[in-house]
C-alpha cells in the first residue's frame, strides 16, 4: 500500500472516530425520547411512543423557561452587537502598544471562567443593591458575549479600505453619515453573525444565569435541575427538539446563503 492511500485510508478512519464521538451520544439522547420507557435510555427497547413529549409540552415551567431564555437572548444581543461593534472601531483605530491593551481587556471576559463571571456581576451590582432577576443575567451575559461580536467585526474591518472613509470626509460627510452610509454597510455580514452567534451563546449559557438570575428559570437551569435527581426522558424529548430546530435552521440559511451567491453571481456575469 502506498503512502498516499494509507494517508488518505487514516484521514477517512479518523473522520469516521471523529463522527462517531461527535454524533452517537445524540442518537442514543433522540432513540431515548422516542423509547416506551421511564428510564431514558435505548435498551431495552420497549417500542415507540410520544408521551414524553406530550409531558413536555403540558409542563408550564418548560415554558416558562423557554420564554424568559429568549427575551434574555434578544435583550443579550440588543446591548452585546452595538457594545462589540463600538470596541472593535475603537481598537481598530488605535496602534501599539494602546491596541494591545485595549484588545486584552476586551478578550479577558472570553477566558474568565462563566462561574467567575456570574459570581462577580453579582456582587458588583449588590453594591448598587440591584436585586437578582434575569436583568443581572443579561448584563452578565454581555460582558463576554460582547467579545465574540468585536472579534467578528474586527476581523471584517481588517477588508476595510479607509481611503472611501477619507474621501468621504473631504467631499463633507459627517463622521455620522461615513458611518452610517460607508461603514455599517460593510459590516453587515459580520453583525448579522455576531447577532447570531451571541443569541445562541445566551441560549446555551449556564453558570452566568445560574449566580444572577433569582427566583427565574431559563432553559439551561430548567435543564438543570431536572438531571439533578435523574435525567427524566421529557429532557430528552426536549434535547431532540432543540437539535432538529439547529439542524433545520442551519440548512435554511445554507439554502438562502447559496441562493443570495448564485443571484451575486448571476449579476456579475450580467454586467460583463
Amino acid at each position: 500500500m502506498s503512502s498516499q492511500k494509507l494517508s488518505a485510508w487514516f484521514l477517512w478512519l479518523y473522520v469516521l472516530l471523529f463522527l462517531f464521538i461527535m454524533l452517537s451520544p445524540l442518537i442514543v439522547m433522540g432513540g431515548a425520547a422516542l423509547n416506551d420507557s421511564r428510564f431514558p435510555s435505548v435498551y431495552p427497547w420497549k417500542g415507540f411512543t410520544d408521551r414524553w413529549f406530550i409531558d413536555l409540552w403540558n409542563d408550564d415551567r418548560m415554558w416558562v423557561a423557554g420564554r424568559n431564555t429568549v427575551l434574555v437572548a434578544l435583550a443579550v444581543v440588543a446591548l452585546s452587537v452595538p457594545i462589540g461593534t463600538a470596541g472593535a472601531i475603537l481598537i481598530n483605530s488605535l496602534g501599539g502598544v494602546s491596541r494591545a491593551v485595549v484588545y486584552g481587556f476586551m478578550v479577558a471576559p472570553i477566558l474568565t471562567p462563566g462561574a467567575v463571571i456570574g459570581i462577580s456581576t453579582l456582587l458588583f451590582w449588590h453594591k448598587f443593591l440591584v436585586p437578582t432577576g434575569l436583568h443581572l443575567s443579561v448584563l452578565g451575559q454581555t460582558s463576554f458575549i460582547a467579545a465574540y461580536v468585536m472579534l467578528l467585526v474586527l476581523a471584517r474591518l481588517q477588508s476595510f479600505d479607509p481611503g472611501l472613509e477619507e474621501a468621504a470626509l473631504d467631499l463633507g460627510a459627517s463622521h455620522g453619515q461615513v458611518l452610517r452610509r460607508i461603514m455599517l454597510p460593510h459590516l453587515y455580514p459580520a453583525l448579522a453573525a455576531g447577532a447570531i452567534i451571541g443569541f445562541f451563546q445566551s441560549v446555551e449559557n449556564f453558570n452566568v444565569t445560574l449566580f444572577t438570575r433569582g427566583a427565574s428559570d431559563t432553559l439551561t437551569v430548567y435543564v438543570g435541575s431536572k438531571v439533578r435527581t435523574g435525567a427524566p426522558p421529557t429532557i430528552n424529548a426536549l434535547a431532540l427538539m432543540l437539535i432538529l430546530t439547529t439542524v433545520i435552521a442551519t440548512i435554511v440559511y445554507e439554502v438562502l446563503r447559496r441562493r443570495a451567491l448564485a443571484r451575486e453571481l448571476a449579476q456579475d456575469a450580467g454586467s460583463k
